[in-house]
């Protein structure tokens, strides 16, 4: 009984010490600060952006009649080289000659109708003059010769109408170009204001280039054509809204020296300069950069604890992104895990 007793008292020892040696060996561990791997700043430089793009000619709009009708005739191809005045599309006239005709009938018989009450009221002038009617029966002569003029000149603007109306309907090409694409067939009926083809003036060329989003526009670069002669060019203008699908900027450059030879819809390598980066721009990896509530930041490490710097990013890489923001020079920021921080928090410093 009495060894029984000592076994007991024995194995309750062993688990005490095996207990309290669990418990101590967190609180150890929990003393230990964990250790950060730090980089060095790295200064962000200018760094040219490869684009293609595709040569547009400056002036590019759709043609499209002023009038409604069945196309009769289609007088041109894509890729066809079109002079100023040159017949494009030509629709079938027959009711815009009945129009015509229609209005010219309503004309004659304004005019009729204005030179009968012209004539009426002269004749009752001079009864009027002799005293055989008053004032007022002349006054309601006078009135319907008015009335007779305005129907005329009605009929008059129809008539214009209905001639300019008979002219729309031959389709010309209002300057020297290119036919970029045709969108009508003959015997398709057309609308007003529908577009039938796509006519790209000549002159000047252009560069049209997505720019991925991010910075602002660069204002200059390089256009290489495919024999291998580079063009400066100089932006124009810059879409007002990124696309909705790639969220990318259609952006135009113009060729600095005019390129007008060079063949619309040619693919060409361009090479943007982007803009100069402000002195306080560093390149860090992607996994620096910390993102959670309250924007952007960078950690680095200040009397063993870890200190939270504001940052702005400006531009991000495959595996750097480019951000600003107020440190020495020769600090080092915090590579990775930098989710896991907290203000002030006690970190051990490992640099590569």
């Amino acid at each position: 009984m009495r060894s029984a007793l000592l076994l007991a008292l024995a194995t309750g020892a062993i688990a005490t010490l095996v207990s309290c040696s669990k418990v101590e060996a967190p609180a150890t561990a929990a003393r230990e600060a964990p250790w950060v791997k730090t980089v060095a700043l790295q200064k962000a430089g200018d760094t040219a952006l490869a684009l293609s793009g595709t040569v547009r000619a400056r002036e590019e709009a759709p043609v499209a009649f002023q009038v409604g009708g069945r196309i009769l005739k289609r007088h041109v191809d894509a890729g066809a080289r079109v002079a100023s005045g040159a017949p494009l599309f030509t629709l079938d006239s027959r009711d815009l000659e009945q129009a015509v005709r229609s209005a010219e009938a309503q004309l004659a018989a304004a005019e009729a109708a204005s030179s009968t009450a012209k004539s009426e009221l002269e004749r009752q002038r001079g009864l009027a003059a002799q005293g055989f009617i008053s004032a007022q029966a002349l006054e309601r002569f006078v009135l319907a010769d008015r009335d007779a003029a305005s129907r005329k000149a009605a009929a008059e603007a129809s008539a214009v109408q209905a001639r300019n109306a008979k002219g729309y309907g031959e389709l010309r090409a209002e300057r020297d170009g290119v036919i970029v694409d045709v969108l009508a067939e003959a015997g398709q009926v057309v609308s007003p204001g529908q577009p039938l083809a796509r006519l790209a003036a000549s002159g000047e060329r252009e560069v049209e280039v997505l720019l991925p989003d991010g910075p602002r526009a660069p204002k200059a670069g390089t256009a290489t054509l495919p024999g291998g002669v580079s063009l400066p060019i100089t932006l124009r203008e810059v879409a007002g809204a990124a696309e909705p699908d790639s969220r990318a900027w259609r952006a135009r450059y113009r060729f600095a020296k005019g390129a007008t030879d060079v063949g619309l819809g040619t693919v060409v390598a361009v090479r943007l300069v982007p803009h100069t980066l402000p002195d306080a721009t560093y390149l860090v990896p992607l996994a620096a950069v910390d993102e959670r509530a309250g924007g952007a930041r960078l950690w680095q490490v200040a009397d063993g604890k870890a200190q939270s710097v504001p940052a702005e990013v400006v531009s991000l890489g495959a595996e750097k992104a480019r951000v600003k923001a107020s440190l020495a020079p020769d600090a080092r920021v915090i590579a990775l895990g930098t989710h896991l921080l907290t203000e002030g928090m006690a970190v051990r410093e490992r640099s590569p």
